[in-house]
């Protein structure tokens, strides 16, 4: 039960957002996350006018979002000078009856359970749950006062030590990131093959030489068409092991280009259209791309055309991302995404898109990236992109190397993805062990829940007593002048 009209109050900011912090802090949705916990992530600021802060001792409900996202809860454990927009509710209790953090766990894990999302009112692309249904008709369990206490002190030991857990997983997590990295540093070195390079010295042909074939055979093909590229100013790169050369993408590459630069008309079923959030993990994911005709695909692959074993690489919005196609289906490619044909005959594909990731990872990528906000590697820069060219049989063994050692990370890393999906469920677990009553012992000396509420019910008709008389006293007093004045 909450202090008199204290449920609901709600600040309806006027001014300018900034993001400088000029002004107040001002809570949205976004900065409650979905563990119940306030996120300054991406916080907005408004200039100090007349607003209602949040203090000690509050709780705040998030009242509108998507139906998933309602209902996400925290609560304020000091005074601020924050203020909070009108997606966001304050309750302020009565602070004898319930303890704000328990009061808050209970509303967040109606959030975990899906409450609010089966109870909530729909609108155009999001849900509210009003201060009506809040206030009246979620049903809360109260245990005594002390309990609630005891409940909450035993949450937050729980979820501090379940959060350093957390944040010991998600360091090995970046831990891992930092090893593959060195992993292809180490390999284009030529280091993780130094020693069965040494063993096989007399069977390797010099990366020269294929490069010259590839040549040879592009001016075949392009007849008249074919312009050989300026040598490579090597005067400022890095030494390379015998029988590697330095090269450039658009060399040893039959075709560099990128997908249709129109947005073509969508379908429900047809031809897969991959764009940025298609290529990941480097594959290319078809789940949940979008569809085209078979008519437009086929306008579209005479630009071009992805095919088995080419290499793709996003160029937009996040940049980098390598695919090797292991597939033969048909599909279409956006502008957004890259394509490379390697000359299959001399240059191993997973051998490319390794080179490309050990290329992005090095902080020469970012003199290729040009554009406003979003970014962009334009094709003329990928094909002049530098790489270390081995001798073909040297190719496939780096790759070998790569993924043998990739192969253990990967393990490692669903191991610790597993773990953190754990622990989230680990966390409601308590939630649900406190909703339940099941998580502190309970003491037979705690006043009950009951009393404290009756007691409360008796202040409130009080205070209300007392405002009736105010008020009829207030009136009596305006007659009075009213007559005083003539009127």
């Amino acid at each position: 039960d909450a202090g008199d009209d204290k449920v609901g109050e709600v600040w309806f900011p006027s001014g300018k957002y900034n993001r400088e912090g000029k002004g107040i802090p001002h809570l949205r949705p976004m900065n409650i996350n979905t563990r119940g916990e306030i996120d300054f992530s991406d916080v907005k600021y408004v200039q100090r006018e007349g607003y209602d802060s949040l203090l000690e001792g509050d709780v705040l409900f998030n009242n509108t979002n998507s139906p998933e996202l309602l209902g996400k809860t925290t609560y304020i454990k000091k005074d601020t000078n924050w203020a909070y927009s009108n997606h966001m509710t304050r309750i302020r209790l009565y602070r004898a009856a319930a303890h704000s953090g328990w009061i808050a766990c209970c509303l967040h894990y109606l959030f975990l359970i899906g409450y609010y999302r089966m109870n909530c009112i729909h609108h155009v692309n999001q849900a509210s749950i009003n201060i009506r249904v809040l206030s009246e008709k979620i049903p809360l369990p109260l245990p005594p006062f002390p309990e609630q206490q005891r409940i909450v002190t035993k949450i937050e030991e729980l979820f501090t030590e379940l959060d350093a857990g957390i944040d010991a997983l998600k360091k090995v997590k970046t831990q891992l990131k930092r090893y593959r990295q060195a992993v292809l540093k180490y390999a284009f070195e030529g280091k993780l093959t130094e020693e069965w390079r040494e063993m096989h010295r007399e069977e390797l042909e010099s990366a020269s030489v294929i490069l010259d074939r590839i040549k040879e055979e592009k001016k075949k093909n392009a007849k008249k068409r074919y312009k050989e590229l300026p040598p490579i100013d090597v005067s400022n790169l890095p030494e390379l092991p015998d029988g590697w050369i330095w090269t450039r993408i658009g060399e040893i590459a039959e075709k560099v280009t990128d997908g249709t630069h129109h947005t073509p008309t969508y379908v429900g079923h047809g031809i897969p259209f991959i764009s940025v959030k298609d290529v990941l993990d480097g594959k290319v994911h078809f789940e949940n791309c979008r569809y085209i005709s078979e008519e437009e695909h086929k306008s579209l692959i005479r630009r071009c055309n992805p095919e088995y074993m080419d290499v793709l690489i996003t160029k937009s919005g996040t940049i980098g991302r390598t695919a090797v196609i292991k597939t033969r289906k048909p599909f279409s490619l956006f502008v957004s995404v890259a394509l490379i044909k390697p000359c299959k005959n001399y240059i191993n594909p997973d051998f490319l898109a390794f080179s490309l990731q050990n290329y992005i990872n090095g902080i020469d990528i970012q003199q290729s990236i040009k554009g406003g906000v979003i970014k962009n590697l334009h094709i003329e820069d990928l094909r002049e992109i530098n790489i270390f060219l081995p001798p073909i049989l040297e190719q496939q063994k780096i790759v070998e190397e790569i993924e043998q050692r990739f192969s253990v990370a990967d393990e490692i890393e669903k191991t610790v993805e597993n773990t953190l999906k754990q622990a989230e469920r680990l966390r409601q677990s308590i939630l649900k062990r406190a909703f339940e009553g099941n998580l502190v012992p309970q003491n037979p000396n705690d006043e009950p829940a009951s009393v404290l509420l009756e007691r409360i019910k008796a202040e409130k008709a009080k205070k209300a007593s007392k405002k009736t008389r105010k008020s009829k006293k207030s009136e009596k007093y305006e007659q009075k002048r009213l007559i005083n004045n003539g009127k």
